[in-house]
């Protein structure tokens, strides 16, 4: 058999074996030793090149260009990401959720609210906050699976994953998506007010012609983990803010108070539409906070 080369994308990795989907199935590959030396990790969502010989494992020779990339869990290629909050058990936190946003927001990938546990608390004050600013909710009862097809057609097509807290109800959220997959769910700490991880890597899904990502929950202090934003960009990833940009009269401001900007009616984050006033800078300083 002579060298065939193919194109696939990675659904997983797990200890150095990349798992590529390719057209007639999927290949356990190694990678090339390269990336190492050019410390370029492969991960899930990485659109490659394998190399396949006889008698040989199938060789990762080529990462294509990525459109974004996040560190934990390592992910690239992302297209959305459904931030899972749930109403009770562990209470919504709209910081985490606005670290979340900024974070994604800065690598071009679309921040999406789902909100599980919904008939255990009416959390619509929480949602309204995000649809004020243009941001997509979808409610999510994990016990009757309601909501569960409005969350399938929308990622229909995407490279999607699903974001957020241990014990959110991540898990059976992919449980309803794919029925018979049986996710462990994991139950609520009492002592430490969260759940415990039941997933344990990121891998990919193919549902409806895109991908879907089950990654490990994490605890609040682990968000800073999923990317940095240096404070003088955090501006642009408040959407919300946009209309202001450049409107400042002073240099490399970074907006903790209102003196160099007009006269505007709302002037604060999206966390004031729920009537907590904190200005837009303000509430970036709380952002930048632990990150």
């Amino acid at each position: 058999m002579k060298n065939v080369k193919t194109e696939g994308i990675i659904t997983k990795a797990v200890g150095g074996n990349y798992y590529v989907a390719v057209a007639d199935g999927v290949l356990c590959c190694n990678a090339r030793g390269v990336f190492r030396k050019e410390k370029i990790s492969p991960c899930a969502g990485d659109n490659v090149v394998v190399s396949i010989e006889e008698n040989a494992v199938p060789l990762i020779v080529e990462i294509k260009e990525r459109k974004n990339h996040i560190i934990r869990p390592p992910l690239a290629n992302l297209d959305c990401a459904l931030l899972v909050t749930s109403a009770v058990d562990p209470v919504p936190n709209t910081l985490v959720t606005d670290k979340l946003i900024s974070i994604f927001e800065s690598k071009h990938i679309e921040p999406v609210i789902v909100i599980t546990k919904q008939d255990l608390r009416e959390c619509e004050d929480f949602a309204g906050i995000y649809r004020k600013c243009g941001f997509k909710v979808f409610y999510m009862d994990n016990s009757t699976g309601n909501g569960i097809d409005a969350i399938r057609s929308y990622i229909s097509g995407k490279l999607s994953a699903l974001i957020g807290n241990s014990g959110v109800g991540k898990s059976s959220l992919m449980n309803h998506l794919f029925p018979g997959l049986e996710r462990s769910t994991g139950d609520i700490s009492k002592k430490l007010g969260r759940g415990r991880h039941t997933t344990r890597q990121a891998e990919l899904f193919a549902i409806d012609g895109g991908y879907i990502a089950d990654t490990p929950g994490f605890s609040t202090v682990e968000v800073s983990r999923y990317g940095f934003i240096p404070k003088n960009e955090l501006q642009y990833s408040f959407r919300e803010f946009s209309e202001y940009l450049g409107k400042c009269r002073f240099r490399d401001c970074v907006h903790l108070k209102t003196a160099g900007l007009p006269a505007v009616p709302i002037f604060m984050s999206r966390i004031a539409v729920s009537g907590k006033h904190f200005l837009m800078g303000k509430s970036a300083s709380r952002v930048m906070t632990a990150m």
